[in-house]
């Protein structure tokens, strides 16, 4: 009796089980310089990343002052008066990797990615992200990029320095994921 109570048992958590890829340390950063002007460049290497191979879905969160500068003053300038930081924390992205088949995943798979981004509070649809996937050793990682207008998120640019920094935004992933144990 026990072994068939445990046989079932292990077939039912392998049936429903969902192989899942995970990192604590990726990285996203953005870039809104105008030539001519100081770099406007941040990076935030503390992105937390989740990707469900059965299916292709994808998550990545950021907390926002986690995002670091080459000038301190640009940074807190970008928390207090653009990200405002303290009211919006985090920016989050739910998605899915489309056309997403992890048994034919090799290096440098171009795919892209559909879903939400959510920054300073506001909720967009981001569409056909190019991406590169590729399986490395018992690793998946997924880098690209993408543009977003910062209008889009309701962050002002004050005239002072609207001829300092794009409206358009570049905003740049990169995602080193592991199997979940």
């Amino acid at each position: 009796m026990k072994y068939i109570v445990y046989c079932v048992f292990f077939l039912s958590t392998t049936i429903y089980s969902q192989t899942k890829y995970l990192t604590k340390t990726g990285t996203v950063g953005f870039e809104a310089s105008v030539p001519s002007f100081e770099e406007v460049k941040a990076e935030n290497n503390s992105a937390t990343a989740i990707l469900n191979v059965e299916n292709g879905e994808f998550a990545a969160l950021v907390l926002v002052k986690g995002f670091r500068f080459k000038n301190a003053l640009m940074e807190e300038h970008f928390n207090e008066n653009y990200a405002e930081s303290d009211t919006y924390p985090k920016a989050t992205f739910k998605g899915t990797i489309v056309n997403f088949d992890f048994s034919t995943l090799g290096d440098n798979t171009a795919l892209a990615i559909d879903g939400q981004l959510n920054f300073h509070g506001k909720t967009n649809s981001i569409e056909n992200v190019p991406a590169i996937i590729s399986k490395k050793d018992k690793n998946i990682i997924i880098t690209g990029g993408f543009k977003a207008l910062a209008s889009d998120y309701d962050i002002k640019i004050p005239k002072i320095v609207s001829n300092k920094i794009a409206e358009v935004i570049e905003i740049f992933f990169s995602f080193d994921l592991q199997i979940k144990q």
